[in-house]
């Protein structure tokens, strides 16, 4: 017993330290990016742009200006994504197919090296996210009101006609109110897995996952990968990917199911969980992914056995 108390109190402590790191490394991306956005909207130079960027959005059911904060979330992470969307004058409805989108395709540059690192080419993982991420988008838009006004969003967004420093004023109350949500929201994950490890459960959550493996169109042997990826995200993930690679435990094609499916799937529970300090709707930051992953690994499926098939016609 009191080994076990003991055992609570450290896991508690090193959740709370790592909480309380992963904050401050979140702030440090959060706030200059979200300043940088503001200010740019403040000077009116995302309108002028309008006309050359609108075709490519309307592909997404999206306005011009969700070009920043999906290029951003792109190129930094979940983080800069936010912080960019946090600022600008969206809808409730356009935040969420931005949260869709960068939820599949954000760091594409750095996790497509993670990828390529541990078993599947960094082209096909990234363009498979970005495919991805664009049919997703387009599938649930139909499902949302896009014509909702920007009114109905929390948040604020520097207007032109605001003198500078009632500007910066309205954004630090936004970015404040959006900081506090994100620390309650870390502190509680982080902590949460940091007892899943201290006390050896996932290897418990693995086996009783193995139904939803089966669902998922993956192999029972990808689990524990599988479920690391999902928990702790890429880079977690393909560290440990990586060794498997090098063990020849994972067959090329096993590889290529697993990488395919935490392309959309990974860290189900932090990266989502941020989203929902917009005030974004958890069904469809959760939902989505799960089906496309799904019908991806299907997909791959029926292509492997039809290209099986043309290949033993042609040699025939």
């Amino acid at each position: 017993m009191e080994l076990d108390k003991r055992r609570i109190k450290e896991c508690l402590q090193s959740g709370i330290r790592k909480g309380l790191n992963g904050f401050l490394w979140i702030m440090k991306i959060l706030i200059p990016v979200s300043l940088f956005t503001a200010l740019l909207a403040w000077t009116g130079w995302l309108g002028r742009l309008d006309f050359f960027l609108q075709p490519m959005m309307s592909i997404l059911s999206l306005p011009a200006m969700a070009t920043l904060p999906l290029l951003i979330g792109m190129l930094t992470g979940i983080y800069g994504g936010i912080a960019a969307m946090s600022v600008l004058p969206f809808s409730q409805d356009q935040m969420t197919l931005m949260a869709i989108f960068l939820l599949i395709a954000h760091n594409l540059i750095q996790e497509g090296i993670i990828q390529a690192k541990s078993g599947i080419h960094a082209f096909k993982a990234t363009a498979f996210r970005l495919v991805a991420a664009i049919l997703t988008v387009i599938a649930v838009a139909p499902f949302l009101d896009l014509t909702a006004t920007v009114n109905e969003r929390t948040g604020y967004a520097m207007e032109t006609s605001l003198p500078i420093l009632q500007a910066l004023q309205e954004w630090g109350i936004t970015t404040f109110n959006l900081s506090v949500k994100i620390f309650v929201i870390i502190m509680c994950i982080l902590t949460l897995l940091e007892i899943l490890k201290t006390f050896d459960l996932i290897s418990p959550m693995v086996r009783a996952l193995n139904p939803l493996l089966r669902i998922m169109g993956l192999n029972q042997k990808v689990g524990l990968l599988w479920l690391t990826a999902v928990i702790f995200g890429v880079a977690y993930g393909g560290a440990v990917i990586v060794e498997e690679a090098k063990a020849g435990n994972l067959t090329k094609e096993e590889l290529e199911e697993l990488h395919l499916s935490i392309g959309i799937n990974h860290s189900l529970v932090e990266d989502p969980s941020l989203f929902l300090s917009l005030g974004l709707s958890p069904f469809w930051l959760w939902v989505p992914r799960m089906l496309v992953a799904i019908m991806a690994e299907r997909l791959l499926t029926l292509w492997r056995i039809f290209r099986k098939g043309h290949n033993l016609f042609v040699q025939a």
